[in-house]
């Protein structure tokens, strides 16, 4: 479960060494015995009127609470509880269940599986059972909703429980607390279904659900680690060890500096030359068993520090750089869905061309010219508008060397993405509407934000060079916007549908100080699509 650290002789966790236990089962919520019930209440269950004591209108809503001696009534008063959608309320009860959360699910109309934007209810059911879990040290929980709902909705469920519930514990001594290796203390799950529902299909849906939340785990475990831990070579191990798990379907290549010379890669090895850890150009194939109906790469930026170089970061931030590889960890942590999914009929290759970008007396200065592996070359105006340097030879590799029908860039690349945006969402760049389309559909089944900016190419005149085809920054204004039309110049978009997602603002949790683990699950969805 364990792969080497890259700075220190430290094995590092890349999986919780115990996963939670996830499953749906016909059971009534008053039978179940165990330290956490979560009850999902629409609002239409509810009389609530301004001014006045909300009552429950619902008879089986009723008949529950009276069952619990008036407990849901209770927390609804003390709440002020009216079933917004992911509003919650949890106490101690002492009875089968230790505590009861009550959670709102808003109206029974309005929630869906997969929403046109954000979270599902259903996930925010899940959300507030792991939270709650966390806060109580619950190790057995279980969710019940009363009232109607789709059969995957317990997929939902358990997809929010999982990520909801994580804690980053790997690198504090009070782990052992926690089950060895895991994320948190919550050992298993329960979606409690009704009399006659289908509970294969539910369970079907929880199997997906929890491979999706595995994944977005990895991209956290990624992420949040320290740059001695985390660096090109404990990518590339982390690579081995998702495909180590897949061997019947996944192959590994690791592509060296020397390899990466006989390529030209002009950019990428320009980043690489300031820092005393080797680049490492990872490229992970997933080949499926039977017909593959289309061939697709995932590209994610690698830099698992970066100081900004000779253009050295004084601003702040600097200590958050290590989840500069944001891009990379989404990409294998849709490496690791798929190789737990294992979706028929499309080819998808993830590819990093991971390094540090550091400061040396060897390494690239401003005002540089680089030539990429295209033949393009580049005036180097700012050594800290690296994370583009680098793509560009990975898309021009993805593009020749993978023969891609389709192209996904993702990464943590401008703080004018962050201004535009904040940090629940990610920009996403592309001239092909359809592939747009594709991607807004995968993001709903993920419950992640990502929102169209626009590709205007009049800003390209700010990236014109006196002495090269291009230079690397367009000045202060539309950064996001010149980065992505940047990133344009490497890949043959006319044939080849291409789309460019800037995650600096989602990659993390500002408020929690942890790694979302964003774009992993949006990512293998549409891979995923892409066979069917």
């Amino acid at each position: 479960m364990s792969i080497p650290s890259g700075k220190t002789d430290k094995q590092v966790p890349l999986y919780p060494e115990k996963a939670i236990q996830a499953s749906a089962v016909p059971q009534e919520p008053l039978s179940w015995k165990g330290d956490l019930l979560a009850i999902g209440i629409y609002s239409d269950s509810l009389n609530v009127k301004e001014g006045e004591t909300t009552t429950i209108e619902d008879s089986a809503l009723q008949q529950l609470d009276e069952s619990l001696n008036g407990v849901i009534t209770e927390f609804i008063g003390t709440a002020e509880f009216t079933g917004k959608a992911g509003s919650s309320h949890t106490g101690r009860t002492g009875g089968s269940a230790r505590f009861i959360s009550i959670v709102g699910l808003g109206k029974m109309e309005q929630a869906v599986v997969d929403p046109d934007w954000g979270t599902s209810a259903y996930q925010k059911l899940g959300d507030a059972a792991g939270t709650a879990a966390k806060t109580y040290k619950a190790k057995t929980a279980a969710a019940y909703i009363v009232g109607d709902a789709p059969v995957e909705a317990a997929g939902r469920i358990v997809q929010g429980a999982m990520l909801a519930g994580y804690e980053a514990v790997r690198f504090k001594k009070a782990q052992p607390a926690l089950s060895v290796g895991s994320w948190t203390s919550l050992h298993k799950i329960q979606v409690l279904l009704p009399e006659g529902a289908d509970a294969a299909k539910a369970q079907q849906s929880v199997d997906r659900s929890s491979a999706m939340a595995k994944g977005a785990i990895v991209a956290r475990y990624l992420v949040e680690a320290p740059p001695n831990i985390c660096t090109p070579t404990h990518l590339a191990n982390a690579a081995a060890k998702i495909a180590e798990g897949a061997s019947d379907v996944m192959q590994l290549q690791i592509l060296e500096k020397e390899d990466c010379e006989k390529l030209n890669m002009g950019c990428y090895l320009a980043v690489a030359a300031c820092s005393a850890e080797p680049p490492k150009f990872i490229h992970l194939t997933y080949k499926p068993k039977g017909e593959v109906k289309r061939r697709i790469a995932l590209v994610g930026k690698g830099l698992t520090f970066d100081s900004g170089g000779y253009n050295l970061k004084v601003g702040g931030f600097i200590e958050l750089m290590k989840f500069d590889m944001g891009g990379a960890g989404a990409v294998f942590g849709a490496a690791q869905i798929i190789a737990d999914l294992k979706p028929a009929g499309v080819e998808i290759h993830f590819i990093s061309a991971s390094c540090e970008n550091m400061i040396d007396g060897k390494g690239m200065l401003p005002g540089d010219v680089l030539t990429a592996s295209n033949g393009k070359t580049v005036e180097v105006l700012n050594t800290d508008a690296e994370g583009r340097l680098t793509l560009a030879d990975a898309l021009v590799y993805a593009e020749k060397n993978c023969k891609a029908e389709a192209i996904i860039d993702v990464a943590t690349l401008t703080g004018a993405c962050m201004v535009a945006l904040g940090t629940g969402m990610c920009g996403m760049f592309s001239p092909n509407q359809q592939l747009i389309s594709q991607l807004k559909k995968a993001g709903s089944k993920s419950g992640e934000k990502l929102w169209q900016l626009p590709l205007e190419e009049e800003y390209w005149e700010l990236c014109k060079s006196p002495i090269a085809d291009m230079s690397n920054i367009g000045g202060r204004f539309g950064g996001s916007i010149t980065a992505a039309l940047f990133l344009k110049q490497y890949v043959d978009f006319e044939k080849i549908p291409w789309a460019h997602l800037d995650i600096a603002g989602a990659a993390w949790d500002h408020k929690a100080h942890i790694a979302t683990g964003f774009g992993a699950q949006t990512l293998a969805e549409w891979a995923i699509s892409q066979g069917q």
